[in-house]
């Protein structure tokens, strides 16, 4: 006990207030928010003009579609021909308009992803400048390629296996991402799971048709790893070593806390974001939040289920091979 008293007298006594992760947040803040008033009022601006037009040419198609089906089955009177030929001009403006507005989007979207990430970083440096720091210690280079290979994962289970479901001219989805960003912080802890989450995902989201959501993604999913690791880890030390019942008990119970925060958050956060930061009109955004609630509702079973059997399956595989993380 004393010498456990000793160490964390030395621990105390070695932490030293650091303003530097302070300055660089508050200067990214002010730069992100800059960015985000100027690209607002410029580029998402013209990413609204073409989603109007977008959603006019779904609407043509539709009723050129529904025309080809009635001459087609004999209902209707019509050229077929000229028909098909107005279909493919009308699809070929619906993917250059989709193209053009997803361009549009781009910035605004990138600046409120730096607006969020420098409100995490000066969050950070205010408890850096207030409660000190221990000096920098070895970076572990382990845990480090084990976040980035988790983060590739979450890229690759949201851009690569979706099932996109449209509202108006926005979407929902269902995807995979989920599970390995649970898995991330099962395996890495709150920190650096949420953190490999929130990269991965958001990542997937500026590369795919969902840039807009780029922002909320890397707040949600940081906050999933958080709760997750915070639920496994912190208060019930599950890297520690335990019966086998146990460890499967809390493995499950962490998983679904973490997604019982996302089933309600991203809705709630989703209607928000889209009506004030987005723009999008209020009976849409009300839409696509009862939409996001049953597509979020199933991603979070798949989740749960699929992040705490790769969990358990891995832990023994992990400690065999030295690469398992007492955290």
């Amino acid at each position: 006990m004393k010498k456990k008293l000793k160490k964390e007298e030395i621990i105390i006594m070695e932490k030293k207030k650091s303003y530097g992760v302070l300055i660089a947040g508050a200067i990214l803040l002010i730069l992100g928010i800059v960015l985000a008033v100027i690209t607002h009022n410029n580029s998402y601006q013209e990413s609204v003009a073409y989603g109007s037009q977008l959603s006019d040419v779904k609407a043509q198609l539709e009723e050129v579609e529904a025309s080809i089906e009635a001459v087609t089955g004999g209902t209707a009177d019509g050229d077929l021909d000229s028909l098909n030929a107005q279909k493919d001009e009308l699809s070929a403006q619906k993917s250059t308009l989709s193209d053009q507005k997803l361009s549009a989007e781009r910035p605004y979207s990138y600046s409120l992803v730096l607006v969020f990430f420098a409100i995490l970083l000066t969050a950070k440096g205010l408890y850096n400048a207030i409660a000190g720091v221990i000096p920098a210690q070895k970076a572990d280079v382990k845990k480090l390629a084990q976040a980035g290979l988790l983060a590739a994962l979450c890229y690759i289970g949201f851009a690569f296996f979706k099932i996109d479901i449209p509202v108006g001219p926005e979407k929902t989805a269902f995807h995979l991402g989920n599970v390995f960003c649970v898995l991330a912080a099962l395996l890495l802890g709150g920190y650096w799971g949420g953190l490999a989450g929130a990269i991965g995902m958001t990542i997937a989201d500026l590369t795919t048709a969902y840039v807009t959501s780029a922002p909320k993604t890397f707040l949600l999913k940081l906050c999933i790893g958080l709760i997750v690791g915070l639920v496994a880890h912190k208060i019930f030390h599950l890297s520690k070593e335990h019966s086998a019942k146990y460890v499967t008990g809390v493995t499950i119970l962490a998983s679904a806390c973490g997604m019982a925060f996302n089933v309600v958050a991203d809705p709630l956060v989703g209607y928000f974001y889209k009506m004030y930061l987005l723009g999008v009109p209020q009976d849409i955004s009300k839409a696509l939040a009862k939409i996001s609630t049953v597509t979020t509702g199933v991603n979070a079973i798949v989740a749960v289920i699929c992040a705490s059997v790769f969990y358990l399956a891995l832990r023994p595989a992990l400690k065999k091979a030295g690469l398992f993380h007492d955290i």
